[in-house]
């Protein structure tokens, strides 16, 4: 016997329009039209009200996003959670996938364990993290049990930041000479450890997680087309404006692939051909259709956005700096950066001197320069505000009056955007909720493409004249007849 496969629900006006909120400055934008209709309705007639109200909702958000679109300079910030519907990992906890790989190649065999050194200094690092009352693997039977129980999926996530993890990892470190050395720490949770097992820890988890980067998962190729959708609508800006910016906290390939597919060049602060090398220089060139005679105008390339990976990329990896290559980053093809090279992932900008040196100070400077210039947008996509450098960019762009803030994130709940959204200020607005909050969502709902956007003004003035038209109240329009 057979079964036919469980077909995907489509939400209805009804669940679209009720499933979002937007704000500004706080007040929730939509509640007059959501008020209107509290559950799903039965009748068709209140079916057609809902869709005619939700597809009034888009025109007004595509005329509002599209009016953001249009400002001098425009950037958008994304964060884990816009990988995350293409299978990316969310680091706000270890996540599983990865802490199962360490262990199975930490841990030797099943019939005679023996537990490597790197692996007890990553649970090390669990452990300071996680606080003197923390119920962390501490020894090996407990590490051995850990693998069994995230064998079979009956284990949660350890409660730590991953990025934070990470960052203790390159502070420890960089304690220590180059070569050699050995790091002594007291305390209840004492530390003992050798540079190379530190090196090595250090090595295994970046090099784990960038596994996990390679995006789009199997079950995350349907979620990729919002990033081919997001790339077309972001280049539907006028030409003469400036080049839109997309600054990235993620090590994933998505924004590259799909700007592969739609024929899009990124300028991503590499040069070169065989050998792609960091300069970051190249974001002050641009492109140019040459002039059909030798005194003709020269066109814009239209296909052109800039990419700033503010924490790296699987693709980066370290090299000894040279005449040729003076930050010592290239920019390798994934599949044959097999040789060991590190791959260069910088967990956060919250601690740790590693990220005021190069490139990561270089890009950093980038990113604040654009949002503090006059008239800036930013669109925060998938952001958890995590890192302190980064809020703190965001503070100071705040001070600037003609700056305007965008936030996109299902459920927030970090203190700085409810604190953002306690000071009422109309130039912070939020789109939150299922429908506008993800990043598929806000893709496809929320942002507007300006090739269509005088079609959404007409449609939007239409359904106002037939509104106002058919109105039976006093001061509505409506005829006898």
């Amino acid at each position: 016997m057979t079964t036919e496969p469980a077909q995907e629900h489509s939400p209805t006006p009804f669940e679209l329009l009720n499933g979002t909120m937007f704000r500004i400055g706080g007040e929730n934008q939509l509640a007059d039209r959501q008020s209107k209709w509290t559950e799903e309705p039965t009748d068709d007639d209140t079916r057609q009200a809902i869709e005619t109200t939700w597809h009034e909702t888009l025109a007004d958000l595509h005329i509002r996003t599209g009016t953001l679109l249009k400002a001098d300079t425009v950037s958008f910030l994304l964060g884990a959670g816009a990988s995350h519907e293409c299978g990316g990992p969310l680091i706000g906890t270890i996540p599983v996938e990865l802490e199962r790989k360490l262990l199975e190649e930490g841990i030797s065999s099943q019939t005679d364990p023996n537990i490597s050194d790197w692996l007890r200094c990553f649970y090390l690092v669990v452990q300071r993290l996680a606080g003197p009352d923390a119920t962390t693997p501490p020894d090996s039977d407990a590490l051995i049990g850990r693998r069994a129980t995230l064998a079979d999926g009956t284990s949660e996530a350890l409660p730590i930041n991953l990025e934070l993890l990470l960052s203790m990892l390159y502070r420890w470190r960089a304690a220590l000479p180059s070569e050699g050395g050995r790091l002594r720490i007291d305390g209840i949770s004492a530390v003992d450890l050798r540079a190379e097992v530190i090196e090595e820890c250090l090595h295994r988890t970046t090099s784990t997680l960038a596994d996990l980067c390679e995006l789009p998962t199997e079950d995350g190729r349907g979620a990729f087309d919002a990033y081919r959708t997001f790339l077309r609508k972001v280049l539907t800006r006028p030409l003469n404006l400036k080049r839109a910016n997309i600054f990235t906290l993620n090590y994933d390939t998505l924004v590259e692939q799909a700007a592969d597919a739609e024929g899009v060049v990124l300028v991503d602060g590499f040069v070169g051909t065989l050998r792609r090398t960091f300069r970051p220089e190249c974001y002050d060139q641009d492109l140019y259709f040459p002039a059909e005679t030798t005194e003709g105008r020269v066109h814009r390339l239209d296909r052109v956005l800039h990419l700033y990976k503010l924490h790296g990329s699987i693709t980066w990896a370290s090299e000894e700096p040279s005449w040729e290559d003076p930050y010592g980053v290239r920019a390798y093809d994934r599949t044959l950066n097999r040789n060991g090279k590190p791959v260069l992932i910088y967990p956060t900008c919250a601690k740790g001197g590693e990220v005021l040196g190069l490139p990561y100070s270089e890009l950093l400077r980038h990113f604040a320069s654009a949002v503090v210039r006059p008239q800036s947008v930013l669109f925060v996509l998938g952001y958890g505000f995590g890192d302190e450098h980064v809020n703190a960019i965001l503070h100071q762009a705040l001070a600037i009056p003609s700056f305007t803030l965008v936030l996109v994130d299902p459920s927030p709940r970090s203190r700085f955007v409810t604190t953002l959204l306690e000071w009422k200020d109309s130039r912070v607005w939020m789109l939150s909720g299922s429908t506008l909050g993800t990043f598929s969502g806000f893709v496809r709902y929320a942002l507007a493409d300006l090739r269509d956007e005088a079609i959404w003004r007409k449609v939007m003035e239409t359904h106002r004249a037939l509104a106002d038209a058919l109105d039976p109240s006093p001061s509505g329009g409506a005829v006898n007849g």
